[in-house]
């Protein structure tokens, strides 16, 4: 068997720095969020999902943890925050009996409506200010293939559950 060779210095170099634009934006994402609604940036990606992407506000939890690339228990738990803040209800799926639906609430619309304007525009500061119109294109056509690519994989929520010991 081969052993690959380490990456070269432009590659290196784009893997650093895709690492540090993306922590600084989580950072500032993340101030911003919970100066202006007390979410996490998780509980903004859950009820952005519900109350954008969602045309009937109500999505399956493993579908959300998959699409938020959060474990299923961490989603769990947020949605449950979310739930006893009023933000969404939690209900069974009436697709599977095992399964639960977030639906978001009219105040988890509000608070949406009321941290979208800030998000969107750090979003135009940090990120999309330094970029023309033809590199934010750019960059969108190189990262998609390589989110397809790593989404190809099983979605996470259909990996094997570790089982626990003595179970």
């Amino acid at each position: 068997m081969s052993e690959e060779p380490p990456l070269d210095r432009v590659q290196l170099g784009a893997y650093f720095a895709l690492m540090e634009v993306a922590g600084l934006l989580r950072h500032a994402v993340e101030q911003q969020l919970r100066e202006a609604g007390g979410l996490s940036y998780v509980q903004f990606q859950l009820l952005a999902r519900l109350g954008l992407d969602s045309p009937t506000g109500s999505g399956r939890m493993t579908d959300l943890a998959d699409g938020v690339v959060y474990s299923r228990s961490g989603l769990t738990y947020q949605a449950g925050l979310l739930e006893q803040a009023g933000l969404v209800v939690r209900a069974p799926s009436p697709d599977d009996e095992r399964g639960v639906t977030v639906t978001i609430t009219g105040a988890g619309r509000a608070v949406l409506d009321r941290v979208l304007p800030g998000h969107v525009a750090v979003l135009r500061e940090l990120f999309l200010e330094p970029l023309s119109r033809p590199d934010v294109e750019a960059l969108a056509g190189l990262l998609e293939p390589v989110r397809d690519h790593m989404r190809a994989a099983p979605p996470r929520s259909a990996a094997p559950r570790r089982r626990r010991a003595g179970a």
